[in-house]
């Protein structure tokens, strides 16, 4: 299984419905091309880990790399591992207003699931949490 994770700032800050419509269009993108993740926003910010085939991951980050909705993209950590994070979540999301988001299918309240605290390490794990953390996401 290969991953990678990578960093990224908004133009602009993005309203629910835009948030929801990113959401929406990754998770149709991520079940049609095999992938898995989690996306977080917060403070203008994007950090998304991606989960899959090599070819898939390098096909994604370049439609990711040419999204006029962000900049400053910077790839963070790639590599292989044995362990997948999110095998059940074509694109998990951490969103801003839950009771909008809460009916979408990878909607994630990460202060009551606490998903990642129940999986093993992972190179990508810490960072995604450290974001969470800090964001109060």
């Amino acid at each position: 299984m290969d991953y990678l994770i990578y960093i990224s700032t908004a133009v602009q800050a993005l309203s629910d419905e835009e948030l929801k419509e990113i959401l929406v269009i990754s998770q149709e993108n991520n079940s049609r091309d095999g992938l898995t993740g989690m996306l977080l926003y917060g403070e203008s910010t994007f950090v998304q880990l991606l989960e899959g085939e090599a070819g898939a991951l390098n096909e994604t980050y370049e439609r990711i790399k040419a999204d006029h909705r962000h900049t400053n993209l910077s790839k963070l950590d790639e590599g292989v591992t044995e362990l997948q994070l999110f095998p059940d979540w074509s694109m998990g999301y951490k969103v801003i207003s839950p009771d909008d988001m809460s009916q979408i299918k990878g909607y994630v309240d990460s202060n009551e699931a606490k998903e990642w605290d129940k999986r093993e390490y992972h190179p990508a794990l810490s960072f995604l949490k450290s974001f969470a953390e800090i964001n109060d996401l």
